[in-house]
């Protein structure tokens, strides 16, 4: 199997953000939020595999700052591990005030996916090769992130 490069997958999706995506202070909701990342890293795991994946689990996320009606918010994703079935992926949100060019770093997490077969069962996906040092470095500390993720579920 052939293994691909983070560039291969990055993806950047873009969403002018609307009232209906805020409570009344004029904040985008969290879970609104939460979703469209789900999506973007589900995207950029699918252009990894080449096949349909699932979302298994998402690192905590911390709100930074909000999202507001208005803002153009772009989430930004990229594969930055690879186990055998596993992709995971860091997912970075930024909100931008188009009037000003403010632009705010909202929030960043991992999700992790694990690609499909047509029977829907996992199955092995191509590797990662990091070509940078710093899409090294995230790579490496990958095997962390996944044996902390592990010793959480287990510890459930």
């Amino acid at each position: 199997m052939e293994s691909k490069t983070v560039s291969d997958s990055r993806i950047t999706l873009a969403q002018v953000m609307g009232p209906t995506d805020a409570n009344t202070h004029g904040n985008v909701h969290g879970g609104i939020i939460m979703k469209i990342c789900d999506e973007a890293g589900a995207m950029a795991a699918v252009r990894h595999a080449g096949r349909s994946v699932v979302t298994v689990t998402v690192d905590s996320m911390t709100f930074l700052s909000p999202v507001h009606v208005g803002n153009l918010m772009f989430v930004d994703a990229c594969v930055t591990w690879v186990g055998r079935t596993s992709i995971e992926t860091r997912v970075t949100v930024r909100a931008e005030n188009v009037v000003t060019g403010e632009v705010t770093h909202t929030n960043t997490a991992y999700f992790v996916y694990v690609g499909l077969d047509k029977d829907g069962r996992p199955v092995e996906v191509p590797r990662l090769e990091p070509e940078t040092d710093e899409e090294k470095e995230i790579f490496e500390k990958g095997y962390l992130r996944r044996n902390l993720r592990l010793q959480m579920s287990q510890a459930n």
